[in-house]
C-alpha cells in the first residue's frame, strides 16, 4: 500500500474491496435498487450499487431518475439510514420458558453481524454520533447497540450531489466527511479519491491497486464545494432552542396540526429518532413469553398514554413534541441537536411537511 492518507483507487478495484470485507468475516451493506428507490441491502459486488441512477426529490416526492454518466454513487439519500441495522427495528431482548417446576430465562441473540457500512453519506456520520451520545455516552450504555457498533466498518463516500430537501451546510454535518469513517471516497469520473480514517481502514487497502493522490485531492475536495452550492434549503439554528421554547402557543401548531396526518412517517426515516415501545409477547399456550422492543413514534397516540389518557392527545401536541424535541430539548438532553439535515422527513411526508418552513414561520420570516 502507498503510505500516505490519501490514495487513488480504480473503479475497477471497489469489486476487490467489497469482496476483501466479505473474506474478512464482514456482512456488506450499501445502496442498490430496490421498490423504486435506492435502499440499503447486503452487497456481494459492486455490479450491485445504483449505477447510473440519481433521485429527484422534493416536499412528499421522490422518484428515481436515470443519469447521463455511470456514477456509482450519483444520488443523495434514500429513505433507509444507517439506524436500521445498530437500532434494529425489532429486538428480542430475552425470553421466558415454561418449565416442569419453574421457568427459564434465555437472552436475545448477542451474536450480531460485523457490519461493513459501503455508502455512509456525512449527514449519516453524524447522526450515527448522536446516536453514540445517546447509547454510548450516557449514564446507561444500551448493550445490544454497542455490541452491533464496535463492530461496524465504515466506508464513507463523500455527497457529490444535493437534493432539493438536503440542508446539511446549514446544520454543520456536511456535505463533507471528516471524520467518523474508516474510510472514505470521493467519486471522480474515473476513479475514487480514497482517505484513510483509520488504522483499520488503512490495512483493508493493502494488496488493492492503488496509488498515491496528487492533483485528484484538489479535484475531490470541488466535488462537496459543489454539492454544497447546490443546497437551497437553510435551517438557521442561531436562536434555537429559545426560538421554540418561547412559542409554544404559537399560530403555526395549529396549521401544521390541520396538514399532518400524524402517519409516524418522518420518525420511521429519521437517522437519529429512537423512540421505541417494550412489549410482552407470550404465546398461546402460555407456556413461552418474549419481551420485545421495537420502533414506536411520538406520532403514535399510546406512545404518550398514561393512567388517566394521553399526555399528548392531539396532532397539535405531537408535532410540538417532535419538532420541539428534535431542535431544542435534544440539545439540553444531549449537548447535540437531533437533526442532521438529511432531509428525509421533508422528501418522505405525504403531505410535504417542510421543518424548515415551520421553523421560519415560527420565527415569523418568510425563509424556508
Amino acid at each position: 500500500m502507498v503510505n500516505t492518507s490519501a490514495v487513488v483507487m480504480e473503479k475497477s478495484e471497489l469489486g476487490n474491496l467489497i469482496a476483501r470485507l466479505w473474506a474478512e468475516g464482514y456482512t456488506v451493506v450499501g445502496p442498490t435498487l430496490a421498490q423504486g428507490a435506492i435502499v440499503f441491502d447486503e452487497l456481494r459486488t459492486a455490479d450491485q450499487l445504483p449505477i447510473g441512477w440519481t433521485d429527484e426529490q422534493e416536499p412528499g416526492s421522490y422518484r428515481l431518475k436515470r443519469r447521463d454518466d455511470g456514477a456509482y454513487f450519483g444520488y443523495a439519500v434514500g429513505p433507509h439510514s444507517w439506524k436500521k441495522y445498530l437500532f434494529p427495528a425489532r429486538l428480542t431482548l430475552f425470553s421466558i420458558e415454561r418449565t416442569a417446576d419453574s421457568f427459564a430465562v434465555h437472552q436475545g441473540s448477542t451474536d450480531v453481524p460485523r457490519y461493513a457500512f459501503l455508502g455512509v453519506r456525512s449527514c449519516d456520520l453524524h447522526a450515527i454520533a448522536v446516536q453514540d451520545r445517546t447509547f454510548l455516552h450516557g449514564p446507561y450504555v444500551d448493550p445490544h447497540y454497542e455490541r452491533r457498533r464496535e463492530r461496524a466498518f465504515i466506508i464513507a463516500v463523500q455527497c457529490g450531489t444535493a437534493a432539493s430537501t438536503c440542508f446539511c451546510a446549514s446544520m454543520n454535518t456536511g456535505p463533507r466527511a471528516t471524520q467518523g469513517f474508516d474510510l472514505a471516497l470521493t467519486e471522480l469520473p474515473e476513479a475514487f479519491v480514497v482517505e484513510v480514517g483509520s488504522e483499520r481502514g488503512g490495512a483493508l487497502l493493502v494488496g488493492l491497486n492503488v496509488r498515491a493522490a496528487n492533483g485528484e485531492i484538489e479535484a475531490a475536495h470541488q466535488v462537496t464545494e459543489t454539492t454544497k452550492r447546490q443546497m437551497t434549503r437553510t435551517l438557521d439554528t442561531s436562536d434555537m432552542p429559545a426560538l421554540l421554547y418561547e412559542n409554544l402557543d404559537h399560530a403555526r401548531w395549529d396549521d401544521v396540526a390541520g396538514r399532518c396526518l400524524s402517519c409516524t412517517n418522518c420518525t420511521m426515516v429519521c437517522p437519529t429518532c429512537f423512540c421505541h415501545s417494550v412489549d410482552e409477547v407470550p404465546d398461546l399456550l402460555g407456556e413461552r413469553s418474549e419481551r420485545v422492543r421495537q420502533w414506536d413514534s411520538c406520532f403514535n397516540p399510546e406512545l404518550s398514554h398514561v393512567a388517566g389518557g394521553s399526555t399528548r392527545p392531539d396532532i397539535r401536541a405531537r408535532y410540538r413534541q417532535w419538532l420541539t424535541h428534535k431542535l431544542a430539548s435534544w440539545i439540553d438532553q444531549f449537548g447535540v441537536s437531533g437533526c442532521v439535515g438529511c432531509g428525509r422527513c421533508i422528501t418522505w411526508c405525504p403531505v410535504g411537511i417542510d421543518l424548515t418552513e415551520e421553523v421560519a414561520a415560527i420565527r415569523g420570516s418568510d425563509r424556508a
